[in-house]
């Protein structure tokens, strides 16, 4: 029996992540109860146990296993259980693993940095999926790049894997545009040779959520195999295709090692903005819609009241060093964001039978709109439950990727071992 892989010393991790607070010191009684239990079964728990809530165990479960890395509140889990079972999962955010734990409650899970995590005692797995932070990435970040301090966490997932008895021999990082557009392509071009040393061929894909649901949310997928498996054609083109936009094209060209990965495209989506909206939740009160309202653009109130819909989403900006509320108007709601700051929520502009009225998007609207079912839970305040799916990745999207490419190539794996 191994000491827990989570960490390698677990009253250091918990002074160091955890404040003072009645909140967080139950927080932290709650992990430490839970690593405890964890030590003293090993880093082999729950491997056998299927990841659906209340279920009992499945000793002989066929479905290869996972390694979910930067978890949050778990919809990669959620969207890739049909096809892989988790061994390990780990994020360093207490409010989110008390998500993830209440939809995964059978899912062995460690709260903790990544930094404190020892390849060495993690279970054998077939594939590892790294939703590593984009704040360095992101448009809205200070773009210090793939060595900031956040985005650069990438490396201890690298570093973690190669402390790993034999690397899974599926990887699959995902992150915002910039990991391709920012720097003329050089972040991406340093993670995907640092793949190649490691002896992986790597691919790259733009999927963007709007394909499966009413949110514009562009993200990257890396898919990244072990250049002694033998891939079969049907998962490869010899050319870019509808998941590779101008900017990868440009970098995959004097790159070693790239696949064009073949994923076919989605039906369109069905489900518009204006379903997915719970009308009896209450708006904000005459005089703060007002003053919203007072935020749209002259051309976008236009719009508004001529657009006949019953619900319009928006954002708050600074245009010109002035704050505005600007609407879209085709039934699709912005990209997700974390609840940070005052233009970080999502509003919703809401016809009543007195006029418009104003509020924010509610945590189970964010949750519709990343995909995950109405029986997920999302535990804790506001705040909390916004947080959870505005750092999350869309479930349909992953679920897609798992069925048409991560899934057939496992069994690939499988047949090569």
């Amino acid at each position: 029996m191994c000491r827990m892989a989570c960490s390698r010393n677990l009253g250091m991790r918990n002074q160091r992540y955890y404040g003072t607070s009645r909140e967080n010191i139950s927080l932290l009684l709650n992990d430490f109860t839970y690593s405890l239990k964890s030590m003293n079964q090993g880093c082999q728990m729950l491997q056998g146990q299927t990841l659906q809530s209340g279920a009992a165990s499945l000793p002989h479960d066929s479905r290869p296993p996972l390694l979910d890395f930067f978890a949050g509140s778990g919809l990669v889990s959620h969207a890739l259980r049909p096809y892989f079972r988790e061994v390990w999962a780990n994020d360093v955010c207490p409010k989110k693993a008390a998500v993830f734990h209440a939809n995964h409650p059978n899912a062995p899970f460690c709260l903790c940095s990544i930094t404190d995590v020892n390849g060495a005692g993690l279970p054998m797995s077939t594939l590892s999926w790294a939703s590593f932070p984009c704040q360095d990435l992101s448009l809205a970040g200070v773009g210090k790049g793939i060595r900031g301090k956040r985005s650069g966490l990438v490396w201890e997932w690298l570093r973690v894997m190669d402390e790993m008895p034999q690397r899974p021999p599926i990887l699959t990082a995902e992150n915002v545009l910039g990991l391709m557009s920012a720097n003329k392509g050089a972040y991406y071009r340093e993670l995907h040779l640092a793949l190649e040393e490691r002896g992986y061929r790597i691919g790259a894909m733009l999927l963007d959520a709007i394909r499966w649901l009413p949110q514009s949310r562009p993200r990257i997928f890396v898919v990244a195999v072990d250049k002694r498996i033998s891939l079969p054609q049907n998962l490869v083109d010899d050319a870019p295709n509808w998941t590779h936009p101008t900017v990868i094209r440009n970098i995959a060209a004097d790159l070693p090692h790239w696949i064009w990965w073949r994923l076919p495209e989605p039906e369109q989506p069905t489900t518009r903005l204006s379903e997915i909206v719970d009308y009896s939740l209450p708006c904000q009160d005459e005089p703060t819609s007002k003053k919203n309202l007072a935020m749209i653009p002259p051309a976008h109130r236009r719009l508004l009241e001529q657009c006949g819909l019953a619900a319009v989403p928006g954002y708050k900006r600074i245009r010109n060093k002035k704050q505005v509320l600007e609407l879209r108007f085709d039934e699709v709601a912005g990209c997700l964001r974390t609840p940070t700051g005052g233009s970080s929520r999502q509003y919703i502009v809401i016809k009543k039978k007195d006029g418009w009225r104003t509020r924010i998007l509610s945590p189970r609207e964010a949750a519709r709109l990343m995909g995950a079912p109405e029986s997920f839970q999302l535990p804790g305040t506001f705040n909390d439950g916004y947080k959870a799916m505005g750092d999350a990745v869309a479930a349909p999207v992953a679920a897609h990727l798992a069925k048409h490419i991560l899934s057939p190539l496992a069994e690939v794996c499988h047949d090569a071992s």
